[in-house]
C-alpha cells in the first residue's frame, strides 16, 4: 500500500480503491484471501497498464497524436477470405494466410481494434424499466455523451449526439428525425426515429422549437440525459455495403434544401462514397471510403438529384442560355454567328452518321461500384478515347513499341480488296461487303464505318480473342462506340486524352511540326479551324460520356502525356480499381 501510494505515476484512482478497501476491511464480512486477492490484483502492473490505456482511448478526442489506419479490419479480413478462399486447396501460403485469418483469437483482436477506431466504448445506459398502467405513456431515460465537435445551425443536434430533430407537424412535438450512422445515438441503440423529446437534462422542451432545443444542448456538459417517448415502430439501423461512384460536385452549405447543413457530406466527382442507408428517399446517408470519420453524413439520393439536373435543364432552355449546348464537330463557338464549312471528308470508324440512339445524353448521378482485382493471364482492355486530331493515335503506337509482345491492337476488317503488299489477317481481314453488312446487322462489330465506298470496322470477336489469349487489347476507337465495349465481358479501362487550350494545342502542335489528321490527300499542318474542331468535338465527348472515364490524360506533351499512359497501364496490370458492380457480380 505504502509503495504504492509513494509511486506518484500510479493512477489516482487505483490509489483510492486501495483505501477504501483498507477501510472496508473490518467491515465487510470477507476471508483475508479476498481481500489480500483484490489488493494484489489493484497493484498490480498489469491492471495499471490496461488502465493507462483506457484514459488513453477516452481522452483520443483531446490527443490528436493516434489515428486508426482504418476502422473496420474485420470487414477487410473476411473480404481478403473471400479473395484467397479459391486460392487455398492449391496455395501453401493462401492456405496458411485462410487458417490465421480463421482463428478466433485473431478476429477478437480485429473485433477490439475495430471498437477502439469507430470509439464505440463511451457509457451506454440501459432502458429505465417503469411499473407503469398499460394505459399510460411508456418513458424512457437514455444518457449520452457529448461530443466536442463544434456546432453550428439551428435544427440539427447531430454534431453533438448523431440524430436530427424536427417539430412535428400534426402533434407540435419535438421528434428525433433521423439517426446518423455511427454517431452516439446510433452507437448507443435507445434512439430511434420517431422517439419524441419530453426533457433535456431535465428541462421540459413542450412548446420549445428545435433551435431551442439546439440551445440547450449547446450550454451542456459532459453527458446529456434525454426523456423519450418511444416511437411506436422501431426499425434498427441497417448499415449496407454499397458503394458508388459520384458523377458530380457536391457541397451540402450552398444546398438550401438540406435538411440539416451541419450533417451534409461535401464531395467531388469521382469521388467513391460507402452509401450506409437508403432508407429517406431523398436523403441518403453515406461516408467517403477510407474517410476515418466514422460518422455518416447526409447527400442527395439519385432519384432527388435527377430531378434537379432534369428541373436546371428544362429552365436552361426556357431561358434560352446557351452556356451548355453542345456545339457539334464542326461548329465555332457559342460566340461566332457562324458555323464553319463542311470538315474535310476523313474516315470516322463508325456509323457514317451521329444519331440520337448514341448520342442520347444520359442523366449520370452515382454508379454501384466494386473492387476488380487484378487477374493474371486476363488483362483488362485499354481504351484511347477523345476527339479526332488529339494524338489518340501516336500514343497507342507509342505504347504498342515499348512491348510488343504485350500490347496488342485488333486487326480491322474491309471490304475492299488488298493493295500491293497488303496481307491478309496482317494488315487488314479483307472480306466482301455482303459479308460485312451481314456481320454489321448481326451486331459483331463494336464500330463500323464507311470511307470512298468500302466498309471497315473492328470486329467485337477480334477483341475478345486478343484479351483470351493474355494481351492487353490497345483501342482508340469512335467515341459512339463506348456503349458497345463498356461491358462486363470486356471490362475495359477507358481513358480520355482531352486536349489543352486553344492557345496551349496550337503552340505544342506547330512546334512539333504535327501533321493535319484532318486531310488524307496533304502532308500539312493543322488550321485554325481544326484546332476548334478539336476542342467543340471534345467538349462533346466529355458532355456526353465523361461519366464512364476511368482516367483523364490532357496531351498537351506527348511525351509527358505518353509517362502518363504508362503509369496508368502498369495500374491497371497491378491494383484493385473500382469497377461497375455487375462487372464483379
Amino acid at each position: 500500500m505504502t509503495a504504492v501510494m509513494a509511486n506518484g505515476n500510479w493512477d489516482p484512482a487505483l490509489s483510492r480503491l486501495l483505501v477504501s478497501l483498507e477501510e472496508a476491511r473490518q467491515v465487510l464480512p470477507s476471508s483475508e484471501e479476498e481481500f489480500g486477492f483484490l489488493s494484489g490484483l489493484l497493484q498490480s502492473k498489469e491492471l495499471h497498464a490496461l488502465v493507462k490505456v483506457h484514459n488513453k482511448i477516452i481522452n483520443n478526442g483531446k490527443d490528436e497524436k493516434f489515428h486508426p489506419t482504418v476502422s473496420n479490419s474485420m470487414q477487410i479480413a473476411l473480404d481478403v477470405l473471400d479473395v484467397i478462399a479459391p486460392k487455398a486447396t492449391s496455395n501453401e501460403d493462401c492456405k496458411n494466410l485462410f487458417i490465421l485469418l480463421q482463428k478466433p483469437h485473431i478476429q477478437g483482436l480485429l473485433c477490439a481494434h475495430d471498437a477502439v477506431a469507430q470509439k464505440d466504448y463511451f457509457p451506454r445506459l440501459p432502458e429505465i424499466p417503469l411499473e407503469v398502467d398499460e394505459d399510460e405513456e411508456t418513458i424512457k431515460i437514455v444518457q449520452l455523451v457529448k461530443s466536442s465537435e463544434p456546432l453550428s445551425g439551428a435544427q440539427s443536434v447531430e454534431p453533438i449526439v448523431g440524430a436530427t430533430i424536427k417539430t412535428d407537424e400534426q402533434t407540435g412535438k419535438i421528434v428525433i428525425a433521423r439517426i446518423m450512422h455511427g454517431g452516439a445515438a446510433d452507437r448507443s441503440g435507445l434512439i430511434h426515429v420517431g422517439d419524441e423529446v419530453c426533457e433535456v437534462n431535465g428541462i421540459n422542451v413542450e412548446g420549445k422549437t428545435p433551435n431551442d432545443v439546439l440551445k440547450i444542448l449547446q450550454a451542456s456538459e459532459g453527458t446529456i440525459t434525454f426523456k423519450l417517448v418511444p416511437a411506436d415502430s422501431k426499425s434498427g439501423l441497417r448499415e449496407s455495403k454499397v458503394r458508388v461512384r459520384a458523377h458530380f460536385d457536391y457541397t451540402s452549405s450552398t444546398d438550401p434544401y438540406i435538411p440539416c447543413k451541419e450533417a451534409g457530406l461535401d464531395f467531388k466527382k469521382g469521388d467513391i462514397l460507402h452509401i450506409v442507408s437508403q432508407d429517406d428517399a431523398y436523403w441518403w446517408q453515406a461516408r467517403r471510403e477510407g474517410d476515418r470519420n466514422m460518422r455518416a453524413g447526409l447527400i442527395p439520393s439519385r432519384a432527388l438529384q435527377e430531378r434537379r439536373i432534369i428541373h436546371e435543364r428544362t429552365q436552361k432552355e426556357k431561358s434560352g442560355d446557351e452556356s451548355k449546348i453542345i456545339i457539334l464537330p464542326g461548329c465555332q463557338s457559342p460566340k461566332s454567328p457562324r458555323c464553319a464549312s463542311k470538315p474535310k471528308t476523313k474516315k470516322i470508324m463508325y456509323d457514317t452518321a451521329e444519331n440520337d440512339d448514341f448520342d442520347r445524353e444520359e442523366i449520370a448521378t452515382y454508379e454501384e461500384v466494386a473492387k476488380l482485382y487484378p487477374r493474371p493471364g486476363l488483362q483488362r482492355p485499354l481504351v484511347l478515347i477523345g476527339p479526332p486530331g488529339v494524338g489518340r493515335n501516336e500514343l497507342k503506337r507509342r505504347l504498342i513499341a515499348t512491348d510488343p509482345d504485350k500490347y496488342k491492337t485488333p486487326i480491322p476488317y474491309t471490304s475492299r480488296p488488298p493493295k500491293h503488299g497488303e496481307v491478309n489477317g496482317k494488315d487488314y481481314f479483307f472480306v466482301t461487303r455482303e459479308k460485312m453488312e451481314e456481320d454489321i446487322e448481326a451486331s459483331k462489330f463494336i464500330e463500323f464505318g464507311e470511307y470512298k465506298g468500302n466498309l471497315y470496322g473492328t470486329s467485337a470477336e477480334s477483341v475478345k480473342s486478343l484479351v483470351n489469349a493474355g494481351y492487353v487489347c490497345i483501342l482508340n476507337p469512335h467515341y459512339q462506340a463506348l456503349k458497345m465495349l463498356r461491358t462486363p465481358q470486356l471490362k475495359p479501362y477507358i481513358i480520355y486524352i482531352k486536349p489543352p487550350t486553344f492557345d496551349i494545342l496550337k503552340e505544342t502542335r506547330n512546334a512539333a511540326y504535327a501533321r493535319s489528321t484532318f486531310d488524307e490527300t496533304n502532308s500539312r499542318g493543322f488550321t485554325d479551324e481544326e484546332f476548334h474542331e478539336i476542342l467543340h468535338s471534345s467538349e462533346r465527348i466529355e458532355f456526353l460520356y465523361s461519366h464512364l472515364f476511368d482516367e483523364v490524360i490532357v496531351n498537351a506533351d506527348l511525351s509527358v502525356a505518353f509517362e502518363q499512359l504508362v503509369r496508368v497501364a502498369s495500374k491497371v496490370e497491378t491494383e484493385p480499381l473500382w469497377v461497375p458492380a455487375s462487372w464483379v457480380q
